[in-house]
């Protein structure tokens, strides 16, 4: 119905939970977009213009107005909504738990220890995203032309390598793309030792400017 919508932002408010509501001015009207954590700390200040890709839905009678950075980032949102038991805030968590690129990567190899790191997406939940999206997003991902990382530990080494790195505080966003720098710029071998995996991991978080 609404594509996107191109405006003034008159106002970002942080609601219960981790809910935040733009306010953006479009011809002398205020739209209330409900857009991810991560969007609204990319906005400019109050009065500067910005352009919000829109999905509409109407929930027990009432239309509500959800706005993303991109039509990649709305076209992942509206496939996590596909999924069975899966509503826009879970969605949204997701969305601002790893970056679209790794969100995209962790659904299609069935990645679950990262998807359960977003808040209030358990095991099962997780399992069920795979099962249902995988090979939806790898279609959308040709047709999109998105590409993503592939490099990582074998699927052996993999859990205990991000369970260890996720447990020294670092983000999910930071353990998969140290797990890929450390895969495809350093070339450790997928079957190398997890100690080594770690090693590496960290030497290469410890020497970016990760806020932490």
């Amino acid at each position: 119905m609404i594509s996107y919508l191109k405006g003034i932002v008159a106002g970002i408010q942080k609601q219960s939970g981790n809910r935040h509501v733009l306010t953006l001015e479009v011809n002398g009207i205020g739209y209330d977009l409900q857009i991810p954590a991560r969007l609204a700390q990319q906005l400019p200040e109050s009065g500067g213009e910005v352009q919000v890709f829109t999905h509409y839905q109407i929930r027990e009678e009432v239309p509500l107005l959800y706005g993303f950075g991109s039509p990649a980032e709305r076209d992942v949102f509206r496939h996590l909504l596909s999924v069975s038991g899966i509503g826009a805030a879970l969605a949204i968590a997701l969305l601002d738990t790893l970056e679209l690129p790794e969100l995209v990567q962790t659904i299609i190899t069935a990645n679950v220890q990262l998807l359960i790191q977003a808040p209030g997406v358990g095991k099962k939940t997780a399992e069920r995203i795979c099962l249902e999206l995988k090979s939806k997003l790898i279609e959308w991902r040709k047709t999109a032309g998105f590409f993503v990382a592939t490099g990582g530990p074998a699927p052996g080494i993999l859990e205990e390598v991000q369970m260890a790195l996720l447990a020294l505080g670092y983000t999910p966003t930071e353990v998969s793309h140290a797990l890929h720098v450390v895969s495809e710029d350093i070339g450790l071998p997928k079957d190398a030792y997890v100690e080594e995996w770690l090693r590496q991991a960290i030497a290469h978080l410890s020497t970016t400017e990760y806020s932490h």
